[in-house]
């Protein structure tokens, strides 16, 4: 009897002991996976706080590389090339401006010295003094005229026919200058038209390789860069425009002008002719 009640006491002894060992093997378990996700929470915010430093590092170097410079020479080949055209129809904006209003005067179309000089010419019957003069002072005027004193002896119709002719090729040759001054107003916007839409297809093309605060930071920085295309295409558009219209303006005036004034001195041309005539018939 006594061997069993201690045999019985050993059963319960062992089992209370049995169960004491795994409940503290449940709780160095338990400690020891709390202590592994710990230790990986720690991780992934050290990994996230490095990203975030990573993407603001990314978006400073983005906001800080916005310079006109960049934004010409950090593009790709077809960006540069934009810029290129734009930059090159600028100078010959000028060029041209520049050119316009020095060679398209009165004062260097219609010299006031071959005017009186043919005058005089006329006056006195003297046309070869009227082409010597003409001769010496090239241009518009001195090639219409010459037109009609080289065709005086066809008679005053065919003078006036040579004359039309003549006037209508050297106000082409005007006015074929001024209308480059034009085309170059019309393809300045062009080009830039073309940057900023080829700017933004690699603006929205370069948001797969971003990310976070830089996205947007990069999007916006090539947003800008694509649109200063267009700003920069515009502002050599309106001057060429306007200069087109005033210098257009201008040499109409003049053509004109000088049309009228070469009529006015052909007219003793007619007289001489019938004056010629009338000799003849005597």
């Amino acid at each position: 009897m006594k061997l069993r009640k201690l045999f019985g006491l050993l059963l319960v002894a062992g089992a209370v002991a049995f169960s004491m060992s795994n409940i503290s093997l449940y709780a160095e378990e338990g400690a020891a996976a709390s202590s592994e996700e710990s230790a990986a929470s720690s991780s992934e915010s050290a990994g996230a706080a490095d990203e975030g430093a990573a993407e603001g590092d990314e978006a400073a170097q983005v906001a800080k590389g916005q310079t006109f410079f960049d934004i010409v020479f950090g593009g790709s080949a077809m960006d540069i090339t934009v810029w290129m055209l734009i930059f090159l129809t600028s100078l010959a904006t000028i060029a041209l401006i520049i050119d316009s209003f020095l060679s398209i005067r009165a004062s260097k179309i219609m010299p006031v010295e071959l005017v009186k000089a043919v005058k005089d010419a006329l006056a006195e019957g003297d046309l070869g003094a009227a082409i010597e003069a003409c001769e010496s002072t090239p241009g518009p005027l001195s090639n219409i005229l010459l037109a009609g004193f080289n065709n005086i002896s066809e008679g005053y119709d065919i003078i006036l026919d040579a004359v039309s002719s003549a006037a209508s090729i050297e106000t082409e040759k005007l006015m074929q200058r001024v209308n480059y001054l034009n085309l170059c107003g019309q393809l300045a916007p062009m080009f830039g038209l073309m940057g900023t839409v080829t700017g933004m297809v690699a603006a929205f093309g370069g948001l797969a390789t971003a990310s976070g605060a830089a996205k947007a930071s990069k999007l916006a920085m090539s947003i800008s860069g694509a649109l200063y295309t267009t700003a920069v295409g515009l502002f050599i558009a309106i001057p060429a425009i306007l200069g087109f219209t005033f210098i257009k303006n201008n040499a109409s005036k003049i053509i004109l002008t000088m049309e009228a004034l070469t009529y006015d001195l052909i007219k003793i041309l007619k007289g001489a002719e019938v004056e010629d005539g009338d000799e003849a018939a005597e």
